[in-house]
C-alpha cells in the first residue's frame, strides 16, 4: 500500500498523561466491524468522549476537531492490550500524526508504524517536560530520530526498516512489491 512519505511532521501537541491506555480504550471492540480505513475518527476514544446516550462528555479530547492534525503525547505503556490494527487507524482518522511516549506496547507500535503512524519513545525527563505543553508546536524528524518542541529536544529510534517505509511512503508489502525487478533478476540468476 502507498502512504504519504513521512520525513518530518509538525503539529500542535495534545497531552494524554494516562498510563496503560489499551487498544479497547482507543477503539472499543464494537467498532471493529470495518476493514476500511478513513472512517474510524468518530470512534476514536469513543467511550471517553461520549455518554451512552450519544451526548458528549467533558473530556478534553472533545476540544479537538476530528481530523485536525495533532501529535499525541501519551502516558507510559500506550497501546497495550489486544493487537487490533484498528487502533492506529482510529488515531490517524481522528487527526493524530504521531504518538510520543516513554513506552508503547510492542504490537501497537508495530501496527502503527505499518500504517504510517509514527511512534516515538523518548526519555522520561523530556516526556515529563512535554506533559504540560498542550498546543506547543512539535516537529518530528523521522530520518534524524529527533523531536523538537520549543526548548525541548529528544532523541528516539525506529527500527530501520520501519523508518525506510515511513520515509518512502510505503507499507512493508508495498516495499517488497517495489522490489519486483530486483526479485526477477535474482530468480533468473538462480534458475540457471
Amino acid at each position: 500500500m502507498r502512504n504519504e512519505p513521512v520525513r518530518t511532521l509538525t503539529a500542535p501537541v495534545f497531552t494524554l498523561p494516562d498510563a496503560n491506555v489499551d487498544t479497547d480504550q482507543i477503539i472499543p471492540a464494537r467498532f471493529l466491524t470495518t476493514t476500511e480505513r478513513g472512517a474510524l475518527g468518530e470512534a476514536c476514544f469513543h467511550d471517553w468522549r461520549f455518554h451512552m446516550d450519544g451526548s458528549k462528555t467533558g473530556h478534553r479530547l472533545n476540544a479537538l476537531a476530528p481530523g485536525q492534525p495533532h501529535i499525541l503525547v501519551a502516558g507510559h505503556n500506550f497501546g497495550c492490550g489486544s493487537s487490533r490494527e484498528h487502533a492506529p487507524w482510529a488515531l490517524k482518522d481522528f487527526g493524530f500524526q504521531a504518538v510520543v511516549t516513554t513506552r508503547a506496547a510492542d504490537i501497537f507500535r508495530s501496527n502503527a508504524l505499518k500504517n504510517a503512524l509514527v511512534v516515538c519513545e523518548i526519555d522520561e525527563a523530556s516526556h515529563a517536560a512535554l506533559m504540560d505543553r498542550d498546543g506547543l508546536e512539535m516537529t518530528i524528524d523521522v530520518a534524524a530520530g529527533e523531536i523538537i518542541a520549543g526548548n525541548i529536544k529528544a532523541r528516539f529510534t525506529l527500527e530501520p526498516f520501519a523508518r525506510t517505509c515511513l520515509i518512502e511512503g510505503v507499507d512493508p508489502l508495498g516495499y517488497i512489491l517495489a522490489q519486483d525487478e530486483a526479485i526477477r533478476r535474482f530468480e533468473a540468476g538462480r534458475a540457471a
